[in-house]
């Protein structure tokens, strides 16, 4: 197999004003007019700062590009409803020509939002692998009938089929259950705050629990999303992300060994870091103030985007 190495892009740090929109159609245009592979949205319920909502966002890319790749990274399947989500992707799937990239995940720990969407804590686990099993047979069966412990269906039929057939389901998480759903539920798995050196034990880890369960998962749909921002100075760099970067994800030394502050060199010595250890597909978060956000896209479109892309 030859494998395609690709790298997409989440927004950074968004307006708090109303600038926002614009904002967005100018990170979509910037995207679709260099060679920047794929763009994501993440999914929260609640955020200090603005969080695109990414079923609608995706819908809004699919009308206004021709070219660009999209996902979430990730949805969080406990908030909803699986037939109701597999008929959302698979439509714009369908608009967009095959375009669409879903990935799902449990979602943040935090208690507070599953009590928003009316879901128990404890069962996000289970209720993300039924809603992934759930989710898969309404796009590949013309009628569905399930009994679970959550979603029962009755002859149910989702149209229009997703584009891609079979459509691709990526695995979000950096947890070892989240490994065990990549491997037995998933076709690629895409963690976020973790080393080099752990995502090459995950992707091992990924893949043999997949052969527990007697199949595979594609060499080429591993990957992992990362922070970056861009300047010839490090310490530069660092000093303009450090306001911007999540806390309490992961400690010090972790977060020195899976971001990108500083030169371009930098950048694509960490992606050969993971390329490495089986990665091949990568989403790139620029960690700067809003108004540095589209500048940092445009430099990683041309000072790591093409040598990446034909490496």
């Amino acid at each position: 197999m030859r494998i395609k190495y690709r790298i997409g892009v989440m927004p950074g740090p968004w307006p708090r004003d109303a600038d926002g929109a614009d904002f967005l159609w100018r990170f979509v245009d910037l995207c679709e007019r260099t060679e920047i592979d794929s763009l994501w949205f993440s999914e929260r319920l609640s955020a200090p700062l603005p969080v695109p909502e990414p079923m609608t966002t995706m819908a809004a890319v699919a009308a206004r590009t021709r070219r660009l790749k999209f996902g979430p990274s990730v949805l969080v399947a406990p908030f909803r409803s699986p037939v109701l989500a597999a008929r959302e992707l698979a439509m714009i799937d369908y608009l967009s020509g095959g375009r669409v990239l879903p990935a799902f995940g449990i979602g943040v720990e935090q208690e507070r939002e599953f009590q928003a969407a009316g879901v128990p804590f404890k069962e996000r686990g289970r209720r993300t692998d039924e809603t992934i099993r759930i989710i898969r047979r309404c796009w590949e069966e013309d009628e569905v009938t399930y009994a679970g412990e959550f979603w029962r269906l009755d002859r149910i039929t989702v149209l229009p089929k997703p584009v891609q057939r079979p459509m691709p389901l990526w695995i979000g998480g950096s947890s070892e259950a989240a490994m065990r759903r990549a491997g037995r539920l998933g076709d690629g798995w895409i963690p976020s705050f973790i080393t080099p050196e752990r995502f090459r034990i995950g992707v091992e880890t990924v893949q043999a629990f997949a052969g527990q369960a007697g199949r595979e998962v594609p060499s080429d749909h591993f990957g992992a999303l990362f922070y970056y921002c861009l300047d010839r100075d490090p310490d530069a760099a660092r000093a303009l992300a450090a306001p911007f970067i999540p806390r309490g994800r992961v400690d010090d030394a972790t977060l020195a060994a899976c971001t990108a502050f500083g030169p371009p060199e930098l950048l694509a010595e960490r992606l050969e870091q993971y390329v490495r250890g089986g990665g091949s597909k990568f989403i790139a978060r620029p960690m700067c103030p809003p108004e540095r956000v589209l500048e940092q896209v445009e430099r990683l479109a041309a000072e790591v985007v093409p040598a990446f892309h034909v490496r």
